[in-house]
C-alpha cells in the first residue's frame, strides 16, 4: 500500500485535515497492556520503541516516539487503536476486565498478543473468557494482515525457537475483522528488540519489524 494510501486509509483515529481548524493531528501509538498475575508485561522494553520508528520510516503515519502503558480499566484504552501484550509467565484478568476487553474489541480494537515464551496456555484461557463464543483460529495466509504493506506469503515470520514448532498466526474475527492476532511460536517483540539484546541477523530483526508494521497498518486502516 502507498505511503500517502496508507495514511489516507486511516479511520476513525485518522489524519484529519480540516481547512478552518489548523490544530495539529492527532498521533497514533501502541498501548502495551498492564495486566495482573504472574507475567511480564513491561518485557522487551526496546521493542515497542523500534517498531514505531520503523512504522515512521515505511508508511506516512503520524505516531508517537514511544507507547503508552494501558489497563483495561483505564480511560486511555479508548483512544488507543492498537493494544499489544507479552509476557513470559500467568496472564490473568478480572471479570470486569474481562467486560472491557470484549467491548473494546467488539467496538473496533485491535489486541495482538505476543508470547514471549511462557505466556501460552494462560493466555488462551483468558482469551477464551472474552470470547467464549469465537476461537482462535489460524489467519489465512491470504489475509490483509500478511500483506497490508509487506508481502509475507509463507505466513508470520520466526525469530527465536522457543519449542521448535513452527511459527504460528491465529486470530480471533468479529463479523470479517480480525480483532485479535496472536504470534505464537515466533517471539516477533524479541525481534523487535535493539540488536544487541538477542543477537538476532539483521534479516530476522528486518523481518520482525515489517510484520509489527502490517499489524499496526491493518489495525488502523483495513481493520477498521
Amino acid at each position: 500500500m502507498p505511503r500517502r494510501a496508507v495514511l489516507l486509509a486511516v479511520l476513525p483515529w485518522a489524519l484529519v485535515v480540516r481547512p478552518v481548524d489548523p490544530a495539529p493531528a492527532p498521533r497514533l501509538t501502541i498501548g502495551r497492556l498492564q495486566y495482573d498475575g504472574g507475567g511480564d508485561w513491561y518485557g522487551n522494553p526496546s521493542s515497542l520503541p523500534n517498531l514505531l520508528r520503523a512504522i515512521r520510516e515505511q508508511t506516512a503515519l503520524p505516531v508517537t516516539d514511544r507507547e503508552i502503558t494501558v489497563s483495561l480499566s483505564g480511560p486511555e484504552l479508548w483512544d488507543t487503536p492498537f493494544l499489544y501484550m507479552t509476557g513470559h509467565g500467568n496472564v490473568r484478568l478480572g471479570d470486569g476486565e474481562v467486560a472491557l476487553l470484549r467491548r473494546y474489541l467488539l467496538q473496533g480494537g485491535f489486541l495482538h498478543a505476543d508470547d514471549n515464551y511462557g505466556m501460552d496456555e494462560s493466555f488462551r484461557r483468558e482469551i477464551a473468557r472474552v470470547f467464549p463464543d469465537r476461537p482462535l483460529v489460524d489467519v489465512p495466509l491470504d489475509h490483509p494482515i500478511y500483506h497490508v504493506v509487506h508481502p509475507f506469503p509463507q505466513g508470520l515470520p520466526k525469530v527465536h525457537e522457543h519449542d521448535g514448532k513452527p511459527a504460528r498466526g491465529l486470530g480471533i474475527f468479529v463479523g470479517d475483522r480480525l480483532a485479535v492476532f496472536y504470534s505464537a511460536q515466533s517471539d516477533l517483540g524479541d525481534g523487535w528488540e535493539d540488536p544487541q539484546v538477542h543477537g538476532d541477523p539483521p534479516e530476522v530483526r528486518a523481518a520482525a519489524l515489517r510484520m509489527g508494521v502490517n499489524l499496526f497498518v491493518y489495525a488502523v486502516t483495513a481493520g477498521r
